[in-house]
């Protein structure tokens, strides 16, 4: 009996370290980019919308595959699919290293958002089935503060790997990590299948359509006019297909997204507050790397330095935020977090200039970062507590998705505003663009504040486990 349970330890053991790996792997990839985009503008002749793309290619083929990637997994089976992901994931970071040219770039980063999309609910359902009950919420701590260190570590480690070697260099560490992680995989993890669902196959073109034109339309918005038939069209487009999606979801019987989950006023504003959360976040982040290196000379790792007193708060006050929920309910920290994240970035977009001090940056560096890090826990625990039971992993993949959708949204509407006002021409001309993208970044997080604060008062919710304090990406079902 103890060698079988040491060998049962041993195999959850395995499957914690290989998911946490495979799941730190691809959630860097999401954030590395950021302090490295100077220098891929710089030596591939990049253009602002490609930059975009480049971020936005991973973005949302990441968030419009995560729900079909589960079904998949429980129909074919989770660790066959995993293993697919995690080798899809090598093979596009080979291909993005490989990149003549910012085209070459952008869809190898389309086929690396696809294998992430593989790997991290899948990671998550390997790793839910290796456990018992009684052990799953630890294990889920661990792997979520693993892949939390993607926020903190991504932009120095996108800095340090570029300024030291080259930014090829970011996507090329993914494939050795890759190629063990196949073999382990497939001998330390039992397969496992979930219960049969149906594959939504007309939910997925619909929204992976109306994503694609509506964020097509944002990106050529300044370079066409925005009265140009092209970006019209990609706007109205994007917006009927989006339409169409919650008009066949609703009759569907098996839908990629359970229309009748957003009738729950928490389900709806927990979403709708993610959703506006992580489009401020990722949209300030694309732009502060490059601020601190267009407008005011710093280099890649020197960036991602400075963007500590930011990212380095999640683990400092994301725990207590979860802790707290509790004890006071979603809405004040959600609300009130967010409130703090507009604060701070309209603090940032005020004293934005090539020549400001750093000194006066990291003030509201952290009061943006600790905004994010009280709201972040609390806003999953309103949209899974929202649901029964057997609900809950299908409300976490909407979760995600709609976090993802917001990344690359908010990166999409403040490269607009950027676009309108500034340019790389000069560090003063990237300031004039850069404040009122802040500025922008400020609102969507004002928005947020007011969704959190729609949600419900306290709930007791005895059959829901609190969220793990980190977790930036969970989608299984």
């Amino acid at each position: 009996m103890d060698a079988t349970l040491s060998s049962s330890r041993s195999a959850r053991t395995w499957v914690l370290a290989l998911t946490s790996l495979a799941s730190l792997m691809v959630a860097l990839d999401a954030l590395v980019v950021m302090t490295a985009l100077s220098s891929i503008r710089v030596d591939l002749h990049a253009s602002l919308e490609a930059l975009e793309w480049t971020v936005n290619a991973y973005t949302l083929t990441f968030a419009v595959l995560l729900m079909t990637a589960s079904v998949l997994g429980d129909r074919l089976g989770r660790r066959r699919l995993f293993v697919a992901g995690v080798a899809l994931f090598s093979a596009a970071s080979a291909a993005c290293a490989l990149a003549p040219g910012a085209g070459w770039l952008i869809a190898a980063r389309a086929l690396q958002g696809s294998g992430a999309a593989l790997v991290l609910p899948l990671a998550l359902a390997l790793l839910s089935a290796a456990f018992p009950p009684e052990r799953r919420a630890t294990a889920l701590g661990i792997f979520s503060s693993v892949t939390g260190l993607a926020v903190l570590g991504g932009p120095v480690v996108g800095g340090a790997i570029t300024e030291g070697v080259a930014w090829q260099w970011i996507f090329w560490l993914n494939v050795p990590l890759g190629l063990a992680l196949i073999p382990l995989s497939l001998r330390h993890m039992r397969e496992s299948l979930g219960p049969p669902a149906r594959l939504d196959v007309p939910g997925l073109a619909l929204i992976t359509c109306a994503a694609f034109g509506l964020v097509w339309g944002l990106v050529r918005g300044n370079s066409l006019g925005w009265g140009s038939a092209e970006v019209l069209a990609a706007l109205t487009g994007g917006l009927a297909l989006l339409a169409g999606f919650v008009a066949w979801e609703l009759r569907v019987r098996e839908p990629m997204l359970p229309m009748r989950l957003f009738r729950s006023r928490a389900f709806a504003a927990g979403n709708a507050a993610g959703f506006l959360m992580t489009a401020a976040l990722f949209g300030a982040v694309f732009f502060m790397a490059q601020f601190l290196q267009t407008a005011q000379g710093h280099g890649p790792l020197d960036a991602g330095i400075r963007l500590l007193p930011w990212t380095a708060t999640l683990f400092v006050i994301a725990p207590v935020a979860g802790a707290a929920v509790g004890r006071v309910g979603e809405r004040p920290l959600i609300a009130g977090g967010l409130l703090l994240q507009a604060i701070g970035m309209a603090w940032l977009a005020l004293v934005a200039e090539p020549g400001v001090a750093y000194a006066q940056m990291v003030a509201p560096l952290i009061v943006a970062g600790a905004g994010a890090s009280m709201a972040i826990p609390p806003s999953q625990s309103a949209v899974v507590g929202a649901v029964a039971p057997e609900h809950i992993g299908r409300a976490a993949g909407t979760f995600t998705t709609m976090r993802q959708l917001g990344a690359a949204f908010g990166v999409a509407i403040l490269v607009a505003v950027f676009a309108g006002a500034g340019s790389y021409v000069s560090p003063q001309d990237f300031s004039d663009g850069f404040a009122p993208a802040i500025g922008v970044a400020a609102l969507l997080s004002l928005a947020g504040a007011i969704a959190g604060a729609a949600l419900p008062g306290r709930r007791i919710r005895p059959h829901v486990s609190p969220a793990p304090a980190v977790a930036p990406v969970e989608g299984t079902r």
